[in-house]
Order: C-alpha cells, then sequence, then structure tokens
C-alpha cells in the first residue's frame, strides 16, 4: 500500500512538472492568449489523467467508441505536453544563446573596434611627432635665423599639442580595455554555463560547433520529452494496478464460476466395525385370563 501511494505521489508530481513546462512553453507559442492558455493547459492536462485512470478500470465494459476516442486524446495531449515542454525548453536555450552572442560578444567586438581606432590615432600621433621633432631638428642646424626660430616655436607647440592629443587617446584606450575586461569575464561566465552541452557535443558528434551544439540541445530536449509525460502517465496506470491489486472486489458476478483449488488430502483412520446383535425378548408376560 506505501508504494502504491508512493507510486501514485511521484506520477502526480512528474505530471505536474510536465504540464507547468507545457503550459509556459505554448504561451510563448500562442503569447496573445497567456491565461487562456493556462486555463486550457491545466484543464487539459486533469483531463488526460482521469482518462488515462477510467480507460484502465473500465477498458472491458465501456463502448467501443468511447474507448477509441478517450484512447486517442490521451496520446494527442501527451505530443501537446512533449511540444510544449520542447517549446520551453527551446524557448530557455535561445534566451541564453542571444544573451551570449548578441548581448555580450557583441559589445566585446565594438569595444575591440574603439580600442583599434585609438591605437591607430596614437599610431598616427607618434608619427606626427617624429616627423616634427626631425624637423626641429633640421631647423636647429640651420642656426638661429628669425624665421627658424618662428617656425620652430610653431613646430613646438604642434607637438605639445599632439602630445596631450596622444594622452588622451591613452586615456581612453585604458578605459576601454578596462570594459573589455570585464565583458571578457562576463563571456566566461555564460561560457561556462553552456560549457556541459560543449562536452555533450563533442563527446556525440565529435566538434562544438553553433550548428553541433544546438543539435546536441534538441537530442537532449526530446530525451527529455520521451522520459518525462509518457512515465507520469505511465506511473498512474502502474498505481491502478496495485490498487486493483490491494483491494479485494466486494461485489461479483454470481454467473461467474470460480475454479476451486483442491485441497490435501485427508486420509480418515480406519475403524473397526462392529456387528450389532440383536437379541430378541424372551420373557413371557403373563395374559391375565388364562393360557393360550
Amino acid at each position: 500500500m506505501v508504494l502504491s501511494i508512493v507510486v501514485f505521489l511521484t506520477g502526480i508530481s512528474i505530471s505536474a512538472v510536465a504540464a507547468y513546462y507545457s503550459i509556459i512553453g505554448l504561451t510563448a507559442i500562442f503569447s496573445g492568449a497567456f491565461w487562456s492558455i493556462v486555463i486550457m493547459g491545466g484543464v487539459l492536462e486533469i483531463g488526460k489523467l482521469v482518462s488515462v485512470s477510467w480507460l484502465y478500470n473500465n477498458w472491458k465494459i465501456a463502448p467501443f467508441i468511447i474507448r477509441t476516442y478517450l484512447s486517442i486524446a490521451v496520446i494527442i495531449l501527451m505530443l501537446i505536453t512533449s511540444m510544449g515542454i520542447f517549446g520551453y525548453l527551446s524557448k530557455s536555450h535561445i534566451e541564453q544563446q542571444v544573451t551570449s552572442n548578441s548581448g555580450v560578444s557583441d559589445q566585446i567586438l565594438i569595444i575591440d573596434n574603439k580600442i583599434k581606432v585609438h591605437t591607430d590615432t596614437i599610431n598616427d600621433i607618434d608619427k606626427q611627432i617624429v616627423q616634427i621633432d626631425t624637423a626641429l631638428s633640421k631647423l636647429t642646424d640651420r642656426g638661429q635665423a628669425q624665421t627658424s626660430i618662428r617656425i620652430a616655436d610653431q613646430q613646438r607647440k604642434t607637438r605639445d599639442s599632439l602630445v596631450v592629443k596622444k594622452r588622451l587617446e591613452i586615456k581612453l584606450q585604458s578605459d576601454l580595455k578596462g570594459e573589455k575586461i570585464k565583458l571578457d569575464t562576463e563571456y566566461r561566465k555564460i561560457e561556462a554555463e553552456i560549457g556541459p552541452i560543449k562536452y555533450v557535443a563533442e563527446l556525440i558528434y565529435g566538434s562544438s560547433d553553433t550548428k553541433v551544439v544546438d543539435k546536441s540541445i534538441r537530442a537532449v530536449i526530446m530525451l527529455l520529452i520521451f522520459v518525462f509525460d509518457p512515465l507520469a502517465v505511465l506511473l498512474l496506470i502502474a498505481f491502478n494496478i496495485s490498487i486493483n491489486k490491494d483491494y479485494v472486489p466486494q461485489f461479483m458476478d454470481m454467473n461467474e464460476t470460480v475454479p476451486l483449488k483442491p485441497g490435501p488430502v485427508v486420509k480418515k483412520p480406519r475403524t473397526r466395525r462392529t456387528k450389532k446383535v440383536i437379541v430378541a425378548n424372551t420373557s413371557v408376560l403373563p395374559i391375565e385370563g388364562g393360557s393360550f
């Protein structure tokens, strides 16, 4: 009896979890009617379990049409539940991919491009500073002419402004590198979350490419579907079987003949027969009024 209760509670728990995943998955498919899908999915899940239990207990006496329709309805409802679970788990995987691909990796790519721009700008500034230094050395070699002094002063001012600009570019570049380090850390966390499925993909397909990972995800989801709702239905049937074995029916068909099991043969002890001897009464009673 205890095992029957455990089987029943386990089946109901699995069915409830499967119903939750299925309903959430169906609401993702039909997002415009959230509460309608929730109510409809919950009622249909209850109807499925009741139908399974009723079919098992009334299979022999149920009319063929009702028995056929309920069987088909249960199978279709199991497929709908599996479809909802598939939608729920697929949505979770897609959201994770969106976060890792477009959320973080795209930001890292943008920052890399900005860093490259600042690096190129710094390199250009360095080249200009080198040219100015070369020009100043040539002017110094020519002597202290008034024109040379004026040109040299202009070159020095230009050089000073380039140095200030270079410092600003280096600061911006450093800020971007710090931001990139944070994003790299976040991206590694996301990669660690999807790391197990990559190992599964390498184990099954020998590769961890994005398309191969998607195939592995679908394979895992299909495996979960095959052991989710069908397991709940079969556990409910197992509960009914246990209940029927635990309790003896109170009413039996009077026309049904129940074969009796032959019991052990018990030999009666032999007894000696005694002969009964009837002895006639020889006593003579006196007869009143004379003799014969």
